[in-house]
């Protein structure tokens, strides 16, 4: 029995997300940036700050690959941890201002590989695939063995005051 993988549903899901992934890491080479950031990227681009616990339900990984990831973030200079006043364990993780001068390159490259990925189809092609995607991304969120939390962003330190 064979597998026509262009009917597999999780198949071609995969292999688009894989394409999708090289298409940013090649717009995204020259900032030094990679796919790998973009979770961490979007979670706290507006000024947010959240814990690696939270950093990684986001991102839907496990604690350990978040944390390697945040360490070479640390290390190149694009998060900073900053106690978290509320738990003296944690720490709160934001973006620094070199990653926050990023933002819109990495917008422009999302953007870019959004807009080639959906080219081939109309508008009313591309509403469609979305509103089914969505569904898609639904049934398997309602599968999974633990589900994100809702509201985990806490403002930054430095913006609590203001």
């Amino acid at each position: 029995m064979s597998l026509d993988r262009r009917r597999s549903a999780g198949y071609m899901t995969n292999w688009a997300a894989r394409l999708f992934a090289s298409a940013i890491e090649r717009r995204l080479k020259s900032r030094r940036l990679s796919s790998a950031h973009l979770p961490i990227f979007f979670a706290l681009g507006g000024g947010e700050a959240l814990t690696q616990k939270d950093l990684a339900a986001v991102a839907a990984v496990e604690q350990p690959t978040m944390a390697a990831t945040l360490a070479r973030m640390e290390r190149d200079g694009l998060i900073r941890r900053d106690a978290d006043p509320d738990d003296g364990r944690s720490s709160l993780i934001s973006l620094t201002d070199t990653a926050l001068s990023a933002l819109d390159d990495v917008r422009r490259a999302t953007d870019a590989v959004n807009a080639l990925a959906l080219a081939a189809l109309d508008d009313a092609e591309r509403d469609a695939f979305l509103a089914m995607l969505d569904r898609v991304v639904a049934a398997l969120a309602e599968d999974a063995p633990a589900k994100p939390p809702r509201s985990t962003r806490r403002p930054h330190p430095e913006k609590r005051s203001r």
